[in-house]
């Protein structure tokens, strides 16, 4: 049986990792506060995380407010 491939650049995501995203104003650059491995609500968003889909909780540098992410989304910044 072959082994899932993760994401490039973001299997060592932990918390404090600075990361960069694309969004519709641009680039929105924070820090990833937790990784979610199951179902929960972000802002009054329901997450559809698990153990084998699992998403980045990150809180934007520039507002403040949290969103979740899924790994393919997120850049890893120096």
């Amino acid at each position: 049986m072959a082994a899932k491939k993760k994401a490039s650049g973001t299997t060592s995501l932990r918390k404090g990792t600075k990361v960069s995203w694309s969004t519709s104003q641009g680039e929105t650059h924070g820090v990833v506060e937790r990784k979610l491995v199951a179902r929960t609500q972000v802002e009054g968003h329901e997450v559809a995380a698990s153990k084998d889909d699992p998403q980045y909780l990150v809180r934007s540098d520039k507002t403040g407010k949290t969103a979740a992410h899924k790994p393919s989304a997120l850049r890893k910044r120096s």
